[in-house]
């Protein structure tokens, strides 16, 4: 299981160290701005199912290294940090430890990194154990132990501030949905009744229904588990024909969500009207010009107008309660509502005339107020 994440092209592995570091940090200090006021939060565990070797062939660093170094670095998670590890290659189990031991500063962690070399779901199942009962920031690969249970999937995300993201080999669950002899793996990712009629289904696809259809099947499953809200970012394979693999993040919170989807959006390599493409492309990479024919802000416009139609509300208000599910982040909403009032089909408060320039454009602010013309009979 070891080699096929980590071996992989440098640089997509590098946006996935990037997506789960930066959540990470961002997501301890939340926690940590909690307990200063006086949320009593004596632990916060992080786990990582599939930790790799502590840096790359060339010496980069992997997610572990870049965890701990935030660690280290605060004193107020220092005190607080449960890291748990856990990788089925020996020889990736051997190389992190030694990255950890020669690591500045470790010393500082109240709690010692803990390291497991395992594929069987009992021993991942005591790292959700030991970390029951405080905040938990996880990164698993559900399809990749012996013996996963839906429970310790759900375990992962069962409470306040127990945020995931899944990795998901696209290409090895698909191969393996109708394989007997990985049936545990698909049971305990989908739930029995619906690989069952996924494998009904699947017979009368073509290959980019087909990818589509395994890839919502996964978010539903993941809905049942207890999923409140979920951000998939794809990567490609090099040619950009098809997805190689996806992480999948899991939140309970809106605040996880936007601050995961800014991060996501931010590490894609594509934008389309400035509309991330939540998905790394090699092929994307080498050709951007090749990819500004969706024009997806031109639907914004008219679902706001629909969902919104005779309300008064602020920016901010907008963005929070349309953004969920959608690849929009909060530029293309001031941007878009900016185009609205000058085309006359909004009114906001202060109006364009008194908000400032900012780029050549009027500057949209969290709190101004927009109103939305009611629907017409």
């Amino acid at each position: 299981m070891g080699h096929s994440f980590f071996d992989e092209q440098r640089d997509q592995s590098l946006v996935k160290a990037a997506i789960v570091s930066k959540y990470f940090d961002a997501w301890s200090r939340v926690m940590i701005a909690n307990a200063s006021k006086g949320v009593p939060i004596s632990r916060l565990a992080y786990i990582d199912l599939f930790a790799g070797p502590g840096r790359y062939k060339d010496g980069t660093k992997s997610t572990p290294l870049m965890v701990l170094e935030r660690a280290i670095a605060e004193p107020a998670l220092a005190s607080r940090l449960v890291a748990m590890f856990n990788d089925a290659d020996p020889d990736n189990v051997e190389s992190l430890t030694q990255a950890l031991h020669d690591m500045e500063g470790v010393d500082r962690l109240k709690h010692p990194p803990r390291i497991l070399c395992t594929e069987i779901g009992v021993d991942a199942q005591s790292m959700f154990t030991e970390a029951h009962g405080c905040p938990t920031f996880s990164f698993i690969d559900p399809f990749g132990y012996k013996g996963l249970s839906r429970g310790i999937i759900q375990s992962v995300i069962r409470e306040w501030g127990c945020d995931c993201i899944f990795f998901f080999n696209y290409s090895r669950i698909n191969a393996g949905i109708n394989n007997d002899a990985v049936r545990h793996h698909m049971d305990a990712l989908f739930g029995s009744d619906r690989i069952e009629k996924m494998r009904a289904h699947l017979q009368k696809t073509n290959p980019v229904e087909r990818e589509a259809f395994v890839l919502e099947e996964l978010a539903q499953a993941l809905k049942e588990m207890g999923a409140t809200y979920m951000l998939p970012f794809r990567f490609r394979r090099p040619d950009g024909s098809r997805t190689s693999h996806a992480l999948v993040f899991v939140t309970k919170h809106p605040l996880g969500y936007s601050i995961m989807k800014g991060i996501m959006a931010g590490e894609s390599s594509t934008e389309d009207q400035g509309v991330p493409s939540f998905e790394y492309s090699p092929a994307d990479a080498r050709c951007p010009m090749l990819f500004s024919f969706n024009r997806p802000l031109d639907s914004l416009a008219g679902s706001l107008l629909e969902n919104f139609a005779g309300r008064t509300m602020s920016m901010k208000t907008i963005f929070e309660t349309h953004n969920i599910g959608t690849p929009f982040v909060e530029k293309n909403y001031k941007q878009v509502l900016n185009q609205m009032e000058v085309d006359g089909g909004i009114t906001a408060n202060p109006p364009a005339s008194a908000r400032p320039m900012r780029k050549g454009e009027r500057t949209f602010s969290d709190k101004t107020v927009v109103t939305f013309p009611a629907k017409a009979v």
